[in-house]
């Protein structure tokens, strides 16, 4: 029910609620394969931030997490893999998944893998002068071009001028893009146009099915994200691990950042929860994980 420009009534499920620090923390100690999957922008870090690059604590605790060999870690963002790069060089075994998945790495020393070799990009020809219009039309709006996508950004414009070119640019590059192999999504300030079947769920999936396929099936999944594009990664894991060959049906945790209608179970007001969170997730981790004789997932193998 919309309620004038900006205003709606929205409904939120009984079972939806914060997530309890200790509660998860309770679960990640008990479970010996754990899996996590962590949005970018809004998750952590805040969405308005003019410095993109992730704080000391965020780089401290993304370590501590991926230095427990019980843990595989994966920032999954539509970020391009040059900017991710860049941001994170200092985690030096975190997994990153690029462009909505469309490129993964499994570690730093690890190559990126494209998961859509033969995309058709061709309809970017069609995006980029439309989407110049618009830009033209609206102060304080920009274009980023990545490798597969193109954005549209209207964070820096005047809000509701901003929320309402965003609408009409959705329906008119869904109108011109009809039959091409291409995907339009509204996000967080953003109009994005994306190859058709690229998605942060699918690239999930695929690192879940790689662990469990290589025998390290896990009993810990947390995956938090704060955007529409994050809802894919929430009803992803809950399929994949739902599968009935698994031992055992892992401990999960969906959460999304801030209170809104959404398929995960849980929620953490903002980002600094978020970072409280992991800070809390890294100190419960092997104190020394040099020391702890457990066996490592080989990523060459995936490479």
């Amino acid at each position: 029910m919309h309620l004038g420009l900006g205003f709606r009534v929205v409904s939120l499920s009984p079972s939806f609620r914060k997530l309890s620090t200790n509660h998860i923390i309770s679960a990640y100690k008990r479970t010996n394969r754990r899996a996590i999957f962590l949005d970018y922008d809004g998750t952590v870090i805040p969405q308005t931030s003019i410095i993109k690059s992730p704080s000391p604590e965020v780089i401290s605790a993304l370590n501590s997490l991926c230095g427990d060999p019980k843990n595989t870690v994966f920032i999954v963002s539509g970020r391009g893999r040059d900017s991710l790069d860049e941001w994170l060089s200092p985690c030096k075994l975190l997994g990153v998944a690029a462009e909505h998945g469309y490129f993964i790495r499994w570690n730093k020393s690890s190559d990126w893998l494209n998961s859509f070799p033969a995309a058709d990009l061709d309809w970017k020809t069609i995006v980029e002068p439309v989407m110049r219009s618009y830009t033209e039309a609206t102060d304080g709006s920009s274009i980023e071009t990545k490798e597969t996508a193109i954005v549209w950004h209207h964070q820096d414009a005047d809000p509701d001028f901003g929320s309402c070119q965003a609408l009409e640019l959705l329906d008119h590059l869904e109108n011109v893009l009809a039959n091409e192999p291409a995907v339009v999504k509204r996000g967080q300030h953003i109009v994005e146009v994306k190859p058709q079947g690229v998605s942060k769920g699918l690239a999930a999936e695929k690192v879940l099915s790689k662990l469990i396929s290589s025998g390290e099936a896990p009993d810990f999944v947390m995956c938090i994200g704060d955007d529409r594009s994050d809802e894919d990664m929430f009803e992803s894991i809950l399929s994949t691990v739902s599968c009935p060959s698994l031992p055992a049906v892992p401990e999960i945790f969906a959460c999304t950042v801030g209170q809104k209608p959404s398929r995960a179970k849980y929620y953490l007001d903002d980002t600094s929860d978020v970072v409280k969170l992991l800070q809390g997730l890294a100190t419960s981790s092997s104190p020394d994980p040099r020391l702890v004789p457990h066996t490592r997932v080989s990523f060459e193998r995936y490479t």
